[in-house]
């Protein structure tokens, strides 16, 4: 279970990261805050799955 919540977090980060870039290119305020918010929120994941790895 464990692979799968970090392959799901990486991918959560990299959308938000093309979110970003896309709301970028296109000048969409809306949409880069978007991707800095999934970015954010996949790398809070990680870190959680980070510390549960450190307690087994």
């Amino acid at each position: 279970m464990g692979t799968d919540d970090k392959l799901k977090n990486t991918a959560e980060e990299k959308l938000g990261e093309a979110k970003e870039a896309m709301g970028k290119a296109t000048d969409d305020e809306d949409m880069q805050s978007e991707g800095k918010a999934d970015q954010m929120k996949g790398s809070l994941k990680q870190a959680g799955e980070k510390v549960k790895d450190a307690f087994k």
